[in-house]
């Protein structure tokens, strides 16, 4: 097996070598699926304004008013990231001097840089007439859309531009330290988020989806996944449930989420309530990481990926936003049961194993200490009994 730094150095043949495309070209779809959710529906949009949002001078003013306020917001951001996180440092012993605040705000800069250069480059309003059209007549866009947006910059080109360099950029923290992925992540995260703030909503709604590329590849190990598919054969049975499972991984996080939020309908993170439109777009993104970083177990035939950046990160950052281990515990359980809905058994069959696995990493027996089960009025009593009741046939070498 390639070591982690083997693929990045490879990252632009993978686009065309084996089984990569069309996993790339699934998660691509997905964003053009999706489009509709947020700007084509939405009451009393204006198109001609749309039309001077996304035409290349329309483009261009807002990426030089970004651009002018980056240097800004950066340093709010990493005030934001500190005060999160300061404490986190000396909690779980991370060399401090791993943590370059310079280096990092740097580095995000770049990664905006080359984002907000693909989004100045010209959308053909002829594509987006005829999206919009679609989105009128009721057609789901992601049978017809990867043919209209041919011709215009779309995330999924997006994706392709900067998907090796945020992989890049992934592998150089999480080989220093797993954990500093989640300053830089983080650093990410309140940057776009100021910066979307300072957009009018039309400029909010369309730049929002190029926010959304860099955040899945800065979250979960996209490069690293196409990659160890590539080394599977094309009807390989592993690699096909992959396949089967990314298509509808939103569907299936946007599901979970929804019943994480029944299920918990006072609880309150460090942002606010779960069912806060941001804090639930964060949880559906968090739903899909944890999907991504299980095909990546299963493409690769161990858990190293989940020992050495997932479960790290997790223990970092989730105890300082308030996310408690029953609510983690119940969307794995959760996930299982979608894994299980959507394969045949023998597909399911070379998942389960490392689902398992994952399971048992984040049970209440490695998190007593941390008060995993403590009685809290936030929760509803009954969903602990599932834990006790959830057993493993299936046992994997860790």
């Amino acid at each position: 097996m390639k070591k982690i730094g083997d693929r990045d150095e490879q990252d632009s043949s993978f686009a065309n070598q084996g089984n990569t495309e069309p996993l790339a070209q699934q998660w691509a779809k997905k964003y053009l699926q999706n489009l509709d959710n947020n700007l084509w529906e939405k009451d009393g949009a204006d198109t001609t304004s749309l039309k001077e949002v996304v035409s290349r001078e329309g483009r261009k003013k807002t990426a030089q008013r970004l651009m002018a306020l980056l240097p800004t917001v950066s340093h709010q951001s990493w005030h934001k990231v500190e005060t999160l996180l300061s404490k986190e440092v000396k909690r779980h012993q991370i060399e401090p001097t791993l943590i370059n605040p310079w280096e990092i705000t740097a580095d995000s800069f770049k990664i905006y840089e080359k984002i907000l250069d693909v989004y100045t480059q010209q959308a053909p309003l002829r594509q987006l007439s005829t999206v919009m059209r679609l989105a009128r007549q009721g057609e789901p866009l992601y049978q017809k859309a990867l043919e209209i947006y041919t011709e215009q910059v779309a995330p999924s080109q997006l994706a392709r531009v900067i998907g090796s360099h945020v992989g890049a950029l992934r592998n150089k923290y999480t080989q220093q330290d797993p954990r500093i992925l989640g300053f830089v992540s983080m650093q990410f995260h309140y940057t776009s988020k100021i910066l979307l703030q300072s957009l009018s909503e039309l400029e909010r709604l369309v730049l929002i989806v190029y926010f959304k590329v860099l955040d899945d590849h800065l979250y979960m190990p996209l490069q690293r996944l196409y990659a160890a598919a590539a080394n599977h054969d094309y009807d390989s049975t592993t690699l096909v449930a992959v396949q089967n499972l990314l298509p509808v991984s939103t569907e299936i996080a946007k599901k979970i989420s929804e019943k994480i939020i029944d299920y918990y309908p006072n609880y309150r993170c460090y942002s606010g309530i779960l069912s806060n439109p941001s804090i639930k777009a964060s949880s559906i993104r968090d739903v899909e990481m944890f999907q991504v970083y299980l095909w990546l177990a299963t493409l690769e035939g161990n858990i190293s990926a989940i020992k050495q950046e997932l479960f790290p990160l997790s223990v970092m950052l989730y105890p300082t936003l308030n996310v408690q281990w029953e609510i983690i515990r119940q969307m794995l359980d959760l996930l299982g049961q979608e894994i299980k809905e959507h394969l045949t058994s023998k597909q399911s069959d070379t998942i389960m194993p490392y689902y398992q696995a994952l399971w048992h990493m984040f049970s209440p027996e490695v998190f007593v200490e941390f008060d995993f089960c403590q009685d809290s009025h936030q929760f509803n009593d009954d969903l602990s009994n599932i834990y006790l009741l959830k057993s493993s046939n299936k046992n994997i070498h860790l």
